[in-house]
């Protein structure tokens, strides 16, 4: 396909209007992709009633003890969830990091895109507990190699490699 009318054009989540013209701002093409993939992990599934099957349990591993076993089944549940309700994304690719935030486990998802074959990425920050954060602990996640997606501006860094 030469044309990306695949990946499809929608209203930018969250929705936002457009201050020149009045009008709701869109989002298209892998920023779509990106946000869906962001709205799958943040529903909880049974949250929407005309579409009980859409999202995804990730709020179930809210307080889970930070082990092997329960990363890996972190990851397959994400990576399942998100192959069956993204039909847009290939080679999709889950990588956890307990290390650089305490308290946070730090969730790269790699996709490709089916369309056009353009690699990917989202970063998810995905909080364990309420733990107190200190200014400097913030200051010094921002510095690190791993920038989280933020639907707000629709930035993020991405990965390399």
């Amino acid at each position: 396909m030469s044309d990306k009318t695949f990946l499809g054009k929608g209203m930018k989540f969250p929705p936002q209007i457009n201050p020149a013209t009045g009008r709701f701002v869109v989002s298209s093409e892998a920023e779509s992709v990106k946000e869906s993939i962001y709205l799958i992990l943040m529903t909880q599934q049974t949250e929407r009633f005309l579409r009980p099957e859409f999202g995804s349990d990730l709020m179930a591993y809210t307080f889970m003890d930070i082990n092997l076993t329960s990363i890996n089944i972190l990851e397959r549940n994400i990576t399942e969830q998100i192959l069956s309700q993204e039909p847009r994304i290939q080679n999709l690719t889950i990588e956890t990091d307990s290390i650089t935030k305490p308290g946070c486990l730090i969730i790269d998802i790699g996709y490709t895109l089916i369309d056009s074959n353009v690699r990917d990425n989202l970063v998810f920050p995905f909080y364990l507990d309420n733990i107190a954060e200190d200014n400097e602990d913030e200051q010094q996640y921002q510095s690190e190699e791993y920038s989280p997606y933020s639907p707000e501006d629709g930035t993020s860094d991405l990965l390399e490699g």
